[in-house]
């Protein structure tokens, strides 16, 4: 794999992993909602989250993390690839941003210790402070 496409890897992976929670969100919601038979257009008038099971709300916010921090990884990965300046040190960032966010996933959706997720969240963070600074000194150091 060429160096410059080794950074799309990343950015692949947690994307397929991303539709993945999205699958475990509706095996978790779909049967709690009939359990709890809520109906689809209850979701107008009612709070539907306070009428779910822990678990069921657990994989939904944690699909809605994915859909926001994430979205600057997305963008720098790609930013990254399209100037040129891949470089092992931003590879291995994305790796560890990615690897980072699924064991957060993983806590967040089995065992939920907050302290746990925070810390990886943190770490997550940093992996992709790197790849971000580092680009912007590229580009303006």
């Amino acid at each position: 794999m060429q160096v410059t496409t080794q950074l799309l890897a990343p950015m692949m992976v947690l994307i397929g992993w991303t539709l993945l929670m999205l699958i475990w969100m509706y095996a978790k919601r779909i049967p709690a909602m009939k359990k709890a038979n809520i109906q689809p257009d209850d979701s107008l008038t009612k709070d539907l989250s306070s009428m779910m099971p822990l678990g069921a709300r657990q994989v939904a916010a944690n699909y809605n993390h994915l859909m926001e921090q994430p979205t600057i990884f997305y963008a720098a990965v790609l930013g990254i690839t399209v100037m040129g300046h891949v470089d092992q040190v931003a590879i291995y960032s994305a790796w560890s941003y990615v690897g980072l966010r699924v064991i957060h996933s993983l806590v967040q959706n089995t065992y939920h210790t907050v302290t746990h997720r925070f810390l990886l969240f943190v770490l997550s963070s940093v992996a992709l402070g790197v790849m971000v600074v580092r680009e912007l000194l590229k580009l303006f150091v």
